[in-house]
């Protein structure tokens, strides 16, 4: 009797405590990677970097190969022919591999992307490693006139944990340099420009 009151016991201790390890997926995201379930995703009240709520990406295995990432994705819209910036606030505890914030613009009639940023797989390597305080990061990418849908998020490499909050996406213009992979002009103008050679 004392041996199965100690395992219930146990089982309730495991399950309130997996209750308090988990969080809430937040509206209108999912999760993916090629390792999710190494992963506890979702918003971690309160720990945002103004005191609010941020999502999180947490690994809850000691080893981990691949990766977990928590992300959205919506047709392009009003950046449709565009050059877009997606900003995002960055916190890390303990990664050992990296992370990073990404976007990807797709095409509708081809499984490569049109363009691609993941903080390490751009034009230039600013992934993230280790702990660190919040750190706003930005990816720079042309939307060309094909482009059927942008898909984008945060993701984590590896074991640790990060926080991201406050994306957010602005159009730009075509002198701010691109930071990913693809093309660097958004697509033909809409207009004839330059005709008569002074600009």
């Amino acid at each position: 009797m004392t041996t199965l009151k100690n395992r219930l016991t146990g089982m309730l201790f495991i399950a309130i405590a997996f209750t308090l390890l988990s969080f809430e997926l937040p509206t209108g995201w999912f999760i993916a990677g090629s390792a999710p379930s190494s992963y506890e995703m979702g918003i971690e009240k309160g720990s945002g970097k103004d005191g609010k709520n941020a999502a999180t990406i947490k690994s809850n295995k000691k080893k981990i190969k691949g990766f977990g990432t928590l992300m959205q994705n919506c047709l392009p819209g009003k950046y449709l022919g565009k050059r877009v910036k997606m900003t995002g606030w960055v916190k890390t505890k303990d990664v050992t591999g990296w992370a990073g914030i990404w976007l990807r613009i797709d095409d509708m009639n081809s499984n490569e992307p049109l363009g691609f940023d993941n903080l390490k797989d751009g034009k230039r390597d600013r992934s993230i490693t280790g702990t660190t305080e919040w750190t706003q990061y930005e990816i720079v990418l042309d939307v060309p006139s094909n482009a059927s849908k942008l898909a984008y998020g945060s993701l984590l490499v590896g074991t640790g944990q990060l926080w991201f909050d406050d994306i957010k996406f602005e159009e730009v213009a075509t002198t701010v340099p691109t930071t990913g992979l693809g093309k660097d002009k958004a697509s033909s103008p809409a207009e004839p420009v330059n005709l008569d050679f002074e600009n």
